[in-house]
């Protein structure tokens, strides 16, 4: 492999520098919403605010990094909370509802990211119960998968009116693109 010259590398560090700060980002809004009471007292349903760092990303930069980002937020996340069963769960979610999202990106572009966001809090949730019947070999879970679709909605289209607007709000550049 060539040796990378100076221009190369500082690109590099400096990708890794903004991943970096986007993954504490998201971290940061995960970790202050721990700490609000939930909507609904039923587990699993949060408002998922730090999927608009993931929004965001898939609407500024390319899905690899969103998915990087995704990633190292759901990893540290479990750690930092001490719930590694949550791991699973948060996996299972978080990866289906990335992959929906990164396809209707590609599909649609950035100017439905409301229905976009639903779409992936849906599927979010659908990943969920999925490894919660995996897990506990219930298939009597898919009971709850009403209540979570309707959250799901609910949230969606909460978090995807927050990147909507952060979008509006906040060019791409002073956002620091990658």
């Amino acid at each position: 492999m060539p040796p990378q010259d100076n221009h190369t590398q500082k690109t590099n560090v400096k990708k890794m520098t903004l991943l970096a700060l986007y993954t504490t980002i998201a971290l940061t809004i995960f970790t202050v919403e721990s700490l609000i009471p939930p909507p609904i007292p039923l587990p699993g349903i949060k408002l998922g605010l730090s999927n608009i760092v993931t929004l965001w990303l898939l609407m500024h930069t390319k899905a690899r990094d969103a998915l990087l980002v995704l990633l190292a937020r759901i990893v540290l996340s479990s750690f930092f909370a001490g719930q590694m069963i949550s791991l699973m769960y948060s996996l299972a979610g978080g990866i289906l509802c990335f992959l929906v999202m990164a396809l209707l990106f590609r599909l649609l572009g950035n100017q439905y990211v409301v229905f976009i966001s639903i779409f992936g809090a849906l599927f979010h949730n659908l990943g969920q119960i999925t490894a919660a019947i995996a897990i506990t070999q219930l298939p009597s879970m898919l009971a709850y998968l009403p209540a979570l679709a309707i959250s799901g909605i609910v949230t969606g289209t909460f978090t995807g009116l927050c990147a909507f607007y952060l979008k509006r709000h906040l060019p791409p550049r002073t956002a620091w693109p990658l």
